[in-house]
């Protein structure tokens, strides 16, 4: 089990790097590049509608990321999330800068990734309304290692130790280290596409 001294170290370093506006990294940070402003004749003339109608056509699965707290319980919906590297072990999941979530989270030093099944898209929509009490009536258990909730009925769950966290655009990337992990031996999942729920259908 990791040394919970060594996640309030770790989270201490991620919320200073946030606090300072910067590209906050808990290792390793690789040379920034200067930051300024955007002038509006800079922009991309990419309407924002149309960037997620036509990212919208990338299918993806769909989690939930949580983190135990001194506040109680944390998580949110999270769609961008993906594995980053096999040795070491490394995942990475994307959170809106503006998110209420993410600040306890980073507090915490560690998340649960919870790898949503077909039949929890009523789950996902109460994790992803802001300022609800999303644990309510949500069964859960503590991940082994660092004690994040572990959603009951997840085909998947990923427990994480923050590593790193990086600025990109309006979102933030955090990369975490898998400290433990399982799965179901079967279970579908759950896929989002152009905005609505789906499952997956094998040929």
């Amino acid at each position: 089990m990791l040394d919970m001294m060594g996640h309030a170290g770790m989270a201490a370093t991620v919320v200073r790097h946030l606090r300072a506006a910067g590209a906050p990294t808990a290792a390793d940070p690789l040379p920034r590049p200067p930051l300024r402003a955007v002038r509006e004749d800079e922009r991309a003339p990419v309407d924002p509608a149309e960037f997620r109608r036509v990212l919208g056509h990338f299918a993806s699965g769909v989690t939930i990321v949580t983190a135990a707290g001194a506040e109680g319980p944390a998580g949110f919906a999270c769609q961008s999330f993906a594995s980053l590297s096999l040795d070491p072990p490394l995942v990475a999941f994307m959170v809106a800068r503006t998110s209420t979530t993410w600040p306890r989270i980073a507090a915490a030093g560690t998340f649960c990734v919870n790898v949503l099944g077909a039949a929890q898209g009523e789950l996902c929509r109460g994790f992803a309304v802001s300022g609800a009490d999303k644990f309510a009536g949500v069964e859960w258990s503590p991940a082994p290692v660092t004690g994040a909730p572990r959603l009951a009925g997840a085909p998947a769950w990923i427990d994480c130790a923050i590593t790193a966290v990086h600025t990109g655009g309006d979102h933030l990337i955090v990369v975490g280290r898998v400290e433990a992990l399982g799965a179901a031996e079967e279970g579908e999942p759950l896929l989002f596409h152009r905005g609505r729920f789906g499952r997956f259908s094998g040929a």
